[in-house]
């Protein structure tokens, strides 16, 4: 279902040159210990769903507007999938030593193994993905990879090479699409092949994102040979030195996330409509990513970190239109 990463882009390009971004099992049935966590759990069905919603809500507002314009049939799973999400991407930064957060990744692999044991614990975006499984047989694996992968980055180590940054993107936000794509019931190998693409560029574009955030806390994550290619060392982004060659390497990166929207929008005549909508993060992406090229590839510079006010009705045109 992956599908190899192209190799990067190269060769600087500025605003205003054309060729903008050219550069040389089955889960048991209901009847079962599983059937009455929620009432036990002293939420109702409506009460775990919201939760699963404001979580969604505050932590990941993007994933939330697409997640509304999911058919409604699919909705309430695809929010308790993002929720899940989020409870794995805190961990982070929420814990102050690995050994903490090591358990708490312990305890989301141990819950994954109990739903498809049909015994999930008394947890809110536990409860409510017992049930997304349950209703949309859920591959198991997808899950796990998200977990194993967010806890093998635990560890505060930059990335090695862009190829390593696109692995942990391919096991995280792609497993996010595949799974979202079985929640809208499509089996398709070209719909797989855009949601490896469409995954690759969340998560390059989530790592630049997060620069100056991570920068603060005095972190640098960046693919560190596309650092040393334009001689730029981890000191440089922790001064929030905006010389060329720290633009460069910001350019090199993004000029990479913007390859894979195209490649995965090459599908677009192949993929069924009915997969659309799992793709609509899309928006979100090119936004950055047009914000970055007009700043001149400034990842510090403050328009950035600005919220779009407008994504929501971009997102609804884009869903009406039906395209990604």
């Amino acid at each position: 279902m992956a599908v190899s990463a192209p190799g990067s882009a190269c060769g600087p390009l500025r605003l205003g040159v054309p060729g903008l971004w050219a550069r040389g099992r089955r889960v048991p049935g209901l009847a079962g210990p599983g059937r009455n966590v929620a009432a036990a759990s002293g939420l109702g069905a409506s009460g775990t769903d919201a939760y699963c919603m404001e979580l969604l809500r505050k932590r990941d507002y993007e994933s939330y507007l697409c997640s509304l314009l999911l058919p409604a049939e699919s909705r309430s799973s695809a929010f308790a999938l993002r929720a899940f999400n989020v409870e794995l991407a805190q961990v982070k930064d929420l814990v102050s030593e690995k050994t903490i957060g090591l358990m708490r990744m312990q305890f989301w692999k141990k819950t994954v193994d109990d739903i498809y044991c049909d015994n999930p614990p008394h947890q809110p975006v536990a409860i409510e993905l017992w049930k997304a499984v349950k209703k949309h047989n859920l591959t198991k694996r997808w899950l796990m990879k998200i977990v194993d992968e967010r806890e093998k980055n635990l560890d505060d180590k930059a990335y090695r090479n862009i190829q390593e940054l696109e692995s942990y993107a391919e096991n995280t936000q792609s497993s996010l699409l595949y799974l979202t794509l079985e929640i809208l019931g499509i089996k398709d190998l070209h719909a797989d092949h855009a949601a490896s693409h469409i995954g690759k560029a969340q998560g390059i574009v989530t790592c630049l994102r997060a620069m100056p955030y991570h920068g603060s806390r005095r972190r640098v994550f960046l693919p560190m040979d596309i650092c040393m290619l334009h001689g730029v060392s981890q000191e440089d982004f922790l001064r929030k030195n905006r010389d060329k060659n720290v633009r460069d390497v910001i350019y090199d990166i993004a000029s990479q996330a913007h390859l894979h929207l195209k490649h995965a929008r090459s599908f677009h005549k192949s993929v069924p409509v009915k997969a659309f909508p799992a793709f609509l993060q899309t928006v979100a992406l090119e936004d950055y990513l047009k914000k970055i090229q007009q700043v001149d590839f400034d990842i510090f510079h403050p328009s950035l970190q600005q919220k779009n006010t407008l994504l929501p009705l971009s997102l609804y045109i884009r869903s009406w239109r039906k395209r990604y």
